[in-house]
């Protein structure tokens, strides 16, 4: 599919030097995309298999992410999927859309390629993509990702709130737990942590990354949102993550300290390599990381309230794993 103009607005050098180590909004020309409309997206999701269709709803407080729940569409087709997401309090994850919609990869490729050429030093791999479809006023409670992420707005308009690293409310040990499957990626919040965040309204043709394992949280704040989630790797983020690992893993293989998240220097490497040996041993290997388990507790309903039925216990099914 070709694509007649730049996907990417008023990117620099300069600028784009800055996305590895700040909360970092720029330019795009997505949203302008057909592939976008509503018409395409409700396609989209009539074709998207309903294996990788993530389906949540979740509460009001922020602090109360027990309130975000796994759940399923039952009979409804596209359609009304869709309205279900304007009408209700729906959030809809269109996961894997680069392995199941060739159209979708090769808009994300040519964004990554168009991302390299202009970004000194930036060489990406293990792309992936997930397409966003939520209700106006969802709310995604405050996180961390694992991979390096980037959010493409497309519509409606949210506000996001990032809080930096080096603030120190988010331990070593929960990123290690993170990144091992033994935590969520949804971690406990505190209101007073908004004094420390950096707060940004997202609009349509606006992008937001963030240093890698920065916490946050979205807030829908008007009309149906429609967003691209990125992900990717470098060798810079696979080390981080790496480091973290080994952290975990030696400090209980070996006892010690093993603290140090420092990335540059013989120590990082050496970390590095002998996490990667490790894992061709089997009796010193870590445990493959698991993916957290949330159970589907309710279906899609257009009418019931907020467009969400409670499901009883006989018609819950087995937990999803994400």
């Amino acid at each position: 599919m070709p694509f007649d103009h730049p996907l990417l607005e008023n990117w620099t050098p300069e600028q784009s030097a800055r996305m590895e180590n700040a909360i970092f909004v720029a330019q795009h020309r997505l949203h302008e995309l057909e592939l976008f409309s509503d018409e395409l997206l409700i396609e989209l999701l009539d074709r998207h298999p309903r294996h990788d269709l993530g389906i949540n709803t979740m509460g009001t407080d922020p602090v109360c992410r027990e309130d975000w729940q796994e759940g399923r569409a039952g009979n409804l087709n596209a359609e009304e999927l869709y309205l279900a997401c304007r009408r209700g309090r729906v959030w809809l994850n269109l996961r894997r859309v680069m392995d199941h919609h060739a159209e979708y990869a090769k808009l994300v490729n040519t964004l990554y390629e168009e991302m390299e050429s202009v970004c000194p030093g930036l060489h990406t791999y293990n792309r992936s993509a997930n397409l966003l479809i939520s209700s106006p006023d969802a709310i995604v409670y405050y996180h961390v990702d694992c991979p390096i992420n980037m959010l493409w707005h497309l519509r409606g308009t949210k506000r996001v709130w990032a809080y930096p690293l080096e603030s120190g409310i988010v331990s070593d040990e929960t990123i290690e737990g993170v990144l091992c499957g033994e935590k969520s990626e949804e971690l406990d919040f505190r209101p007073e942590w908004d004094e420390l965040a950096t707060v940004y309204d997202l609009q349509p043709g606006e992008m937001v990354t963030w240093p890698q394992h920065t916490p946050h949280r979205v807030v829908n704040t008007g009309d149906v949102n429609v967003s691209l989630s990125t992900e990717h790797m470098t060798k810079r983020g696979a080390r981080r993550n790496n480091v973290f690992l080994a952290n975990r893993h030696f400090r209980q293989l070996l006892g010690g300290e093993f603290s140090s998240t420092e990335l540059t220097g013989w120590r990082a490497g050496l970390k590095e390599l002998a996490l990667r040996a490790a894992r061709r041993i089997p009796a010193i290997a870590p445990a493959a990381p698991q993916g957290y388990e949330y159970p589907i507790t309710f279906e899609v309903d257009l009418d019931a309230p907020d467009c969400v039925r409670s499901l009883t216990e006989t018609e819950e099914r087995q937990p999803v794993c994400v």
